[in-house]
């Protein structure tokens, strides 16, 4: 660019990152002038409307709410978004939206209820209600649907990881020894490249961390430290990648072995290689299983092969049946086997179809899920939408200046699956089920609540660890 075109340029001038007024759908920002005349409350609500999965893991909206709605809203971010949005081609309610930094301190005037993190409830249950404090501004519930429905993607990758772990456990208790033990590592997160965005392998890892604990993807670690209080959430062992062992070339591939079990490998501890870099089966027998087997057992570290390319299921069969022929089995004392001094990993291909896969062929080979773990990348973290749980978040219920009440749904005839509940909603718990309740008042204490008021007036009210928050999924199991 010369001189000149750069005196030309426009200068543009960059909008906040951490102005949540601009964190909402363009077209939510007109509705301030098409609800109907004269509401002084809203009130919304978040559920599952059935999906993939018939319960749902209820996580994620701490981080949103600390992370996002503690904001402290000033007269300038609503000046930004008005210009923003008005040149967007949209109209913003100045005025009302003043009243934020004006009246409360740019603190949101919002009051949002929800179930405790980590409760495992049926899908049709309301998982929160958001509802407007400010008389003046009730269609600040609606504004910021956007922001805060995004927890369907933490509550969608903790409900698919929940139940994929009754999978596992099931399997466990089957065929292994130690089931409590050996089931919070079984499932590990590789997921973290493969996700949109750092944020969503801040959240999706996280999400994951509520049933196990071990991962790959350090930012849910980071976020779970930050934001649950959590110092260590996860574990992780060395390992190598294909190019640790390419990197040699192909005929260097035992040594490549050789240099990782000797620098990393430690008594009592494991170390991971995956192994199918050229031929798996020659790895197998030839190399771990002959040329560094003595190596193997005198180094005293477990090692996890990982075979990776090919059908999962056939490949770990494979691989378990010809490492037991190498270094031999245990029998445990449920009848079934176990690998001496190597275990398997499969990091390719995993699904919950593919475990359950995985799991019926080495039981009828006679091995324990002891010997198996499982490392999922992009089914885990990304292959979610917000369709796979039906997540929605719909107004309920209105009040009016006058003292009427609406209640407020909808009703589709070409989609009765998308009824939408209406009145101000409350859930408690009878006989050990989720009930909903529908009051037809704003004027309710909540008698048996399940739910909680985590937040007020820009405020956090309630706090859950992660530890808490892990307690309540496992109570679901």
């Amino acid at each position: 660019m010369t001189q000149t075109q750069e005196q030309l340029a426009p200068i543009i001038i960059p909008l906040s990152e951490e102005n949540i007024l601009l964190d909402t759908d363009s077209y939510k920002v007109s509705h301030a002038f098409q609800y109907k005349p004269g509401a002084v409350r809203h009130t919304a609500y978040l559920e599952s409307r059935g999906g993939r999965y018939a319960r749902t893991v209820m996580f994620g909206l701490q981080y949103i709410l600390k992370r996002w709605m503690e904001t402290r809203v000033t007269e300038a971010m609503v000046y930004e978004a008005a210009e923003a949005f008005g040149q967007h081609g949209v109209t913003f309610p100045l005025e009302q939206m003043l009243r934020i930094p004006q009246v409360h301190g740019g603190r949101l005037p919002l009051e949002i209820r929800a179930l405790p993190e980590g409760s495992v409830v049926p899908v049709r249950t309301p998982l929160m209600t958001v509802t407007n404090t400010d008389p003046e501004l009730p269609f600040l519930v609606g504004y910021f649907e956007a922001l805060l429905e995004r927890v369907w993607y933490p509550i969608t990758v903790a409900t698919q990881s929940w139940h994929i772990k009754q999978i596992i456990k099931e399997a466990l208790e089957r065929t292994s020894d130690h089931p409590e033990a050996e089931l919070p590592y079984k499932l590990h997160d590789f997921g973290s490249r493969g996700v949109s965005s750092a944020e969503s392998a801040a959240i999706g890892g996280a999400a994951h961390l509520v049933n196990f604990q071990g991962s790959d993807t350090f930012a849910g670690v980071r976020m779970l430290r930050n934001y649950y209080r959590a110092p260590m959430a996860a574990v992780s062992i060395p390992a190598a990648e294909h190019s640790t062992v390419t990197s040699w070339g192909k005929e260097g591939e035992v040594d490549a072995y050789r240099h990782a079990l000797k620098a990393l490998g430690t008594k009592g501890g494991l170390l991971a290689v995956v192994s199918d870099s050229y031929d798996l089966k020659n790895a197998l027998s030839n190399i771990w299983g002959d040329a560094l087997r003595q190596e193997v057992i005198d180094s005293g570290t477990t090692l996890v092969i990982r075979p990776d390319s090919g059908n999962p299921a056939d490949m770990v069969r494979m691989t378990v049946n010809v490492l037991a022929s190498r270094f031999g089995t245990t029998l445990n004392s449920k009848g079934y086997k176990v690998l001496n001094n190597v275990r398997v990993i499969q990091g390719d291909g995993i699904n919950a179809e593919s475990i359950r896969e995985i799991i019926a062929a080495i039981e009828t080979d006679g091995f324990s899920l002891t010997n198996v773990a499982f490392g999922m990348g992009g089914a885990l973290l990304q292959q979610v939408d917000r369709d796979t749980q039906r997540v929605a978040y719909k107004l309920s219920a209105e009040l009016f200046g006058d003292g009427t009440f609406m209640g407020v749904y909808k009703d589709p005839i070409t989609d009765p699956g998308k009824r939408s509940k209406d009145g101000v909603l409350d859930v408690v718990i009878e006989d050990g089920k989720y009930v909903t309740r529908q009051y037809q008042t704003f004027d309710t204490t909540f008698p048996g609540s399940a739910m909680r008021t985590v937040y007020r007036d820009g405020e956090v009210l309630i706090e859950d660890d992660l530890e808490t928050v892990r307690a309540r999924a496992a109570l679901g199991s």
